[in-house]
């Protein structure tokens, strides 16, 4: 097995336990703010939103920097660091005494945080070209499947154990992605110049600085649009759902829904844009995508939403895969790790941004404006993306593949 095949699967199981450790733990966390001491709904969602996005915010200012070192000194430090250090972090968690010193271990995971982005970086830049698209598709699945199963560990071993027990097991799973990292990646590793680049320099050495800037946009609108229905899905499904004492369930069915169908659809799709260009499918998904948010705005039932957003899920599937392998195949290996640490900055703010943007849209507006306005944000980037990206390609294919 070629070793960047068994990197793959190795950064796939990572990310895939990682996936499972997050999310169990974002379902409980407001429950767990209240466990140790936070009394009031509305002083425990303050507490709660501040603590779930604190993480994201110090991830995209640190995500960047760890490019920087990934570059300098290797993609498998920058794993091992990253694991072991949310292990330590996360397990600390569950000691937590006050929701204060459970901000400030929320703030320094968002600072140790990048083993995604390193994994990212390990496979693009160990890849072939004609292999890209669906090694990035593979991977995109490793933490949507971890996410799928996470709530419902999470859920279940905080009733039976208690809330703790949650941040151990992910504690005890990012071990785990430590040392399965530490005994099977291999990379061997020449940094192609030890001078520290300034931004300048590394902007002026981008062959395709356009492209690079537009594909960092798209990578944060594809995340808005995925973080915008956060807050409000269990509300909507409340509301759809009258006479039912399921709403969590039933919720976590039609969240999962999306997640389910991108992990059908990613590695075929990433097959695909092998075959005709990932700007030709991360095009026709960012159109699909945008349609089908709109009829999710007149639903009758749960059950026509989870059927929605599983739709929307295979549309999802060729996002950000294409995206993240078109960056691939313009980007000199030199400059692979900076450029994807901004990738994951932007979708850090990305996922920060949609969350409280839907939450307000929701608030002022209406559940129904949210499907509305995320639809449109998705139509105008298609639009965007057509004459910056896919008009630019089909003209120039040689802008596909860097020297």
């Amino acid at each position: 097995m070629p070793v960047w095949k068994r990197n793959l699967f190795v950064c796939w199981f990572g990310m895939f336990i990682t996936g499972v450790g997050m999310s169990q733990i974002a379902p409980i966390l407001p429950l767990y703010i209240k466990q140790i001491g936070i009394q009031g709904d509305g002083a425990i969602t303050q507490f709660a939103g501040l603590a779930f996005g604190i993480t994201f915010i110090v991830s995209a200012i640190f995500s960047p920097i760890w490019g920087i070192a990934a570059d300098k000194y290797g993609r498998k430090p920058m794993l091992l660091r990253a694991s072991l250090g949310m292990a330590v972090v996360i397990g600390c968690m569950g000691f937590a005494h006050n929701v204060y010193v459970l901000i400030g271990l929320r703030l320094l995971q968002g600072v140790i945080t990048g083993y995604s982005t390193a994994c990212t970086t390990l496979i693009a830049t160990q890849t072939d070209k004609k292999h890209s698209g669906w090694a990035m598709g593979v991977l995109s699945t490793a933490n949507t499947s971890g996410a799928l199963i996470g709530p419902t560990i999470g859920g279940w071993m905080a009733e039976k154990w208690g809330m703790q027990s949650s941040f151990f097991l992910t504690g005890a799973l990012m071990l785990i992605a430590f040392l399965t990292t530490a005994l099977f990646v291999q990379e061997s590793f020449t940094p192609q110049s030890k001078k520290i680049m300034r931004m300048k320099d590394v902007w002026n050495r981008l062959p395709e600085k356009s492209l690079t800037l537009t594909l960092f946009i798209t990578l944060f609108v594809l995340t808005v649009a995925m973080y915008s229905i956060e807050p409000i899905i269990t509300i909507y499904v409340s509301q759809l759902a009258r006479n039912t004492n399921h709403i969590a369930l039933i919720a976590g069915i039609a969240f999962s829904a999306s997640g389910l169908a991108t992990i059908i659809a990613a590695p075929r799709l990433g097959k695909l844009s092998d075959k005709v260009g990932p700007h030709k499918v991360l095009f026709g998904a960012l159109i699909v995508a945008g349609i089908v948010f709109i009829p999710q705005a007149f639903v009758h039932n749960p059950w026509e939403l989870a059927g929605l957003r599983f739709l929307f899920g295979l549309a999802a599937a060729g996002l950000s895969p294409s995206a993240q392998a078109l960056m691939k195949r313009i980007t000199p290996d030199s400059l692979t790790g900076r450029v994807f640490g901004f990738n994951m900055s932007a979708m850090y703010l990305g996922a920060f941004g949609g969350a409280v943007w839907g939450g307000q849209v929701a608030a002022w507006l209406g559940i129904q404006y949210v499907f509305y306005m995320t639809s449109a944000l998705l139509l105008l980037n298609a639009v965007w993306v057509y004459f910056k990206v896919y008009k630019k390609l089909n003209i120039n294919k040689l802008a596909l593949y860097k020297n």
